[in-house]
């Protein structure tokens, strides 16, 4: 599809859908999987009808690594594979299915208690048993230690030399640039990503879409891969101790323009975003395509 030239739209938060459904806070997200698959059904539908060309699986915490922190790591594969069942049987073929993988809940050594082949061979099982349910890509996300995303897109390597794969980081912004919380720039993360076997790059997470903007230009400056971009609807801000992301529909979708204009190839949402946000994204990309 991105052979195609077009923009594509993925899909928006996976998280603020499941909260908005009943998800408690505290409680393993991708328990939902197990418990409540129609629920995914029902939020790949909602992004579908937004006019998502990419739907992702609920499963960014679906590595063993990360499962332990809910003593569920012996169900991994079987979390996985209902997660993108569960996809698939919202969208068929008239949407790509992507499986979300999010970090591992450890610092790699030497910063904390995890090695690298630990890492790597729990987001290759997390992988395989995404691959084998039949995703057509990977989508490596939000992450902030560029060791950590580079395991992760070996890992897909490990699984599969041709199925396409992103990996996109949260950068915040500093007096000298952009960097992780780790200390990737953006320079650095677009190339060993790259080195690593990336076919898609970016950035989403951790920031609203006129930052993203910025940063979707620096990437354009280092990289001439495929771009991928999904901004929060803004930085959250409590009011009434409830979490409200302030940039609407209509905000993020007039700004998007600009990332079209920078050549990003894919744009979607990230924390906050809805499936109302995604349809005037939608509409925006339309006009200019």
């Amino acid at each position: 599809m991105l052979a195609a030239g077009r923009t594509l739209v993925a899909d928006g938060a996976m998280g603020t859908m499941l909260f908005k459904k009943g998800l408690a806070s505290g409680d393993c997200p991708e328990q939902v999987n197990l418990d409540h698959p129609y629920w995914l059904e029902q939020i790949a539908s909602a992004y579908l009808e937004a006019g998502s060309d990419i739907v992702e699986t609920n499963t960014f915490g679906g590595s063993p690594l990360k499962l332990a922190q809910y003593s569920l790591e012996d169900k991994t594969e079987e979390i996985n594979t209902a997660a993108v069942r569960a996809a698939r049987n919202a969208v068929g073929d008239r949407a790509l299915v992507a499986a979300s993988c999010g970090p591992c809940g450890h610092l790699l050594k030497p910063y904390g208690d995890i090695e690298p082949e630990q890492v790597l061979e729990s987001f290759e099982r997390q992988i395989r048993a995404l691959v084998d349910a039949g995703v057509d890509l990977v989508c490596v996300e939000t992450m902030t230690d560029l060791n950590e995303a580079i395991l992760a897109v070996e890992a897909c390597r490990r699984v599969s030399s041709s199925l396409p794969v992103s990996a996109t980081m949260t950068f915040d912004f500093t007096p000298n640039g952009y960097f992780t919380i780790m200390g990737a720039s953006i320079e650095q993360a677009a190339h060993d990503l790259a080195d690593a076997g990336a076919d898609v790059v970016g950035s989403n997470c951790g920031n609203g879409i006129v930052e993203m903007i910025r940063i979707a230009a620096e990437f354009k400056k280092h990289s001439n891969l495929p771009l991928l971009i999904q901004s929060n609807a803004g930085l959250p801000e409590l009011k009434d101790e409830t979490l409200v992301y302030p940039e609407t529909p209509v905000f993020m979708a007039g700004r998007s323009r600009r990332l079209i204009d920078l050549g990003v190839n894919i744009i979607g949402g990230c924390c906050g975003t809805t499936p109302e946000h995604i349809a005037a994204i939608r509409a925006e990309v339309d006009r200019a395509n």
